[in-house]
Formats: structure tokens, sequence, C-alpha cells
């Protein structure tokens, strides 16, 4: 005798079938950047304070650190990684293919970026705009002067759709000067082929960091767009995007309550819950991320916290001389703010 299934039972089974496949590849990327015992971080390459090796060879700047709390958190070792040097053109491109693990290369978060090219973005590692680089000696104030202006920009990024939406809307123009390689653009810049260098106000610090005499130069007040760049690794594996995630994250709430490169061994004593789950004192943190309970306690005994990997890389101390601004915690008017750790 048959008997009918019922219904439910039937949509049950059908949603467990579907489910295997994610669940056959949940930690498919941990898996193998821990079999092969580093990480592989797309990276700039070029751009002084964010990604670039210094006078030794020894690669440096904000998204660098990113790159190495990443490695901290896994291995306990922040020098267990690899960088990869990736153009504005190719940082996609490798990672949709496998070549990196993650791209930290001052990428910014966009609608199509996130669909059409299937990527994630995770927690913002430093909140920036477009403005304008140019030399002192035009003797312009704004922007908005410069109609005609041959400009400088890099191919396939927001700043070369934004710089044409900002001179179509204020109805002037631009005679753009594109060149793939940020070492052959700003080259470009410096020899005076172009008059204006527009991208990221960040990068526009950084590349005048290292002009050949940096007191020529200035970069406009007028920000053109919100650029909030962020490190990006693939669609499909969520343990992956987690783990990230959090460990930009744990670098803004290390700096939220008050946890240093410096204090961290002395709060391992501390009775504060909210500490205690942090520096995985009381477990469980690290085992939601298939990770040690030490991995925070480890970004910010190797790293620091976000403030200082910001003061360190970008801050009023270095070249750059950047302000926090919207980098601030939000308790100090900026951007910064971690979800709870629990």
């Amino acid at each position: 005798m048959s008997r009918s299934i019922k219904p439910g039972i039937v949509i049950l089974v059908a949603a467990l079938m579907l489910a295997l496949p994610l669940i056959a590849n949940a930690g498919e990327t941990l898996d193998a950047v821990k079999a092969r015992g580093y990480l592989i971080v797309g990276v700039n390459g070029g751009l002084f304070g964010f990604g670039m090796p210094d006078e030794k060879g020894v690669w440096r700047g904000l998204d660098v650190d990113t790159g190495r709390a990443v490695a901290a958190a896994i291995f306990g070792d922040p020098d267990k990684i690899k960088f990869v040097t990736l153009t504005t053109q190719t940082r996609f491109t490798a990672l949709q293919s496998k070549e990196v693990d993650v791209l930290c290369r001052n990428a910014t978060r966009t609608l199509t970026r996130e669909t059409e090219l299937g990527l994630n973005f995770v927690a913002v590692n430093y909140y920036d705009g477009q403005g304008f680089l140019i030399p002192k000696k035009l003797g312009i104030k704004s922007a908005k002067e410069l109609d005609g202006a041959s400009v400088c920009v890099l191919p396939g990024t927001t700043t070369e759709q934004n710089v044409a939406d900002f001179f179509r809307t204020n109805k002037i123009t631009m005679k753009p000067v594109v060149i793939e390689q940020n070492t052959e653009l700003n080259q470009a810049f410096f020899s005076g082929r172009c008059d204006c260098l527009t991208s990221d106000a960040s990068q526009l610090a950084g590349i005048r960091a290292v002009a050949p005499n940096p007191d020529d130069y200035m970069i406009l007040p007028d920000i053109i767009s919100k650029e909030p760049l962020a490190p990006a690794v693939r669609h499909g594996d969520d343990q992956w995007r987690d783990i990230v995630d959090f460990c930009v994250l744990a670098m803004i709430a290390a700096e939220d309550i008050g946890i240093n490169s410096k204090n961290v061994d002395e709060l391992l004593k501390s009775d504060n819950p909210d500490v205690k789950r942090f520096l995985g004192v009381t477990p469980g943190n690290g085992k939601a991320l298939g990770l040690d309970e030490k991995w925070a306690y480890n970004i910010v005994k190797k790293l620091g916290n976000y403030g200082e990997v910001f003061d360190r890389n970008v801050g009023e101390e270095t070249k750059l001389k950047l302000k926090r601004g919207l980098n601030a915690q939000w308790k100090d008017g900026g951007l910064m703010y971690a979800p709870p750790f629990k």
C-alpha cells in the first residue's frame, strides 16, 4: 500500500540536499591556507603608507598590516604571509581565480563588485573620498577651476567614473591621461604630462609623500565621492569571510575597549567579561571562527589595535600626516565601530 509523503518533508529533504555542497565547501579557504603554511595577500605594491616595501624590502602599510592580522589570527605569526602586487586591472581577477586568498588593496566596496564580480567585502579598514593632487604653481583653489585640464587617472577604478561624472556635472571639460601602472601614472604626473592626478585622498597623500619635492604639491579641498576601502574575499566561503571580517573588527574593537600591544598581556588577568571573551580567556569566539582561542590576542600583541596600526602607517607623525577624521572611533566622532565579540 503506497503512502503519500507530506509536502513539508519533501521541502525539508530538498533543502538539506541543496545545502550539502555548501557544507562541503565550508572552510575550504582556511584549510588551503593552513595546508600551504602561509597566507597569500593581494596588495598595491607601490602606495606609501598602505602597501609597499621599504628601502630594506620589508613590506609596510595599513593594508599590509591588515593582511598580517589575518595571518596572526590563523598561525599566531604575522610573517607567515606572501604579498602579491596587483594592478587595478588585475586585482579582482586574481582574487576570483584564487591566486590570492584575500585582497587588501585600497579597494572600494560597491554594489556591482559584490554582485557581478562575486566578491564579499568585509569591514572597512579606511574611510576615504576622491580628491585631486595638483602642483601649487597652478594657483587654483578648487577642482571646479580645472576646466580643460589634463587629468591622470587609473583605469578600471571607481576613480575613473567619479572624475568623469564630476566634470560632466559641473559642465567643465577634461583630457584624461589613463595609465594602468601606479608607478608610471605617478611619474607622468610629476613629469608634467598632466595637470592633476585624481585618486582617493589617502592615496594622493601617499603619492605626494614620495614626490621629488612634496612641498611643491597640494591636495585640493574638494572631496567628490565616498570611498569605503575594505579587504575582499570570494563569494562562497562564509567561514573565510567571517575570519577576515572579524580580524579587521578585532583591531577596531581592541582600541574601543582599551586594549593595545603594550597592555594586552596584563589584561589577560582582567575581570572584565568583554576583555576576557575578546582575549580568549573565556573560550568560544575562537571555536566559532575555527581558530585558536587566542586569535584576537595574537593580532593585538603582534600588530596593535587599529589606532596603533593607523598611527604607525599613515598618521600625523608619518610622511602622510593624515588625521583620523572618519577613521576615528565612533565615540570620537568617527565611523569605526565594531559589534560585540560574544
